[in-house]
């Protein structure tokens, strides 16, 4: 059995702090659409926040990492002068959403967000808490949810239905 690899997040501090008390030494990519997000939070106008995702997607979409940091330091000059401060943060925060280029590109497109696990894990304990509303007591809530998980878990652990897979050349 494989430990953990690679992580995929956002950059929530207490995901962030928890990451590297527990996988110090593991790979991490910060989620390119939640990156994105935060980028528009640092655009100085209207014009730019709507620019600035396609941006960001030609340095994701890049073919390898060499590529991808030149376009990074394309962007970055490109608001250098009108907009120092947003080139100053995707300096610092954009080469943390692009570890995925450090895998196999097969894997890149799975890798490169958390919104596809999120999604699915996400609508699976909504789907399976609704029906019941009212717990009688927070213990049951978390017994549930956390049984959800598990099987969540074995259903993407297994070889017939893997999230992904790292020992063969199926992405």
């Amino acid at each position: 059995m494989r430990g953990v690899e690679f992580i995929v997040s956002d950059d929530h501090a207490g995901l962030k702090a928890a990451r590297k008390a527990l996988f110090g030494g593991v790979k991490w990519q910060r989620c390119q659409f939640h990156l994105a997000q935060n980028a528009g939070h640092h655009a100085p106008n209207l014009k730019t926040r709507k620019r600035i995702g396609k941006e960001l997607r030609q340095v994701w979409n890049a073919p390898d990492l060499l590529r991808a940091k030149e376009e990074l330091a394309r962007l970055v000059e490109s608001y250098r002068e009108a907009s120092p401060k947003l080139a100053d943060w995707l300096e610092e925060n954009v080469p943390e959403a692009m570890t995925v280029f450090t895998l196999p590109e097969k894997h890149w497109k799975k890798m490169r967000t958390s919104n596809g696990i999120e999604r699915g894990v996400q609508r699976e304990i909504k789907r399976r808490t609704v029906k019941i509303r009212i717990f009688p007591n927070e213990a049951s809530l978390l017994r549930l949810v956390t049984a959800v998980l598990v099987e969540i878990d074995e259903k993407w652990t297994t070889e017939r239905e893997k999230y992904i897979n790292w020992n063969t050349d199926d992405a």
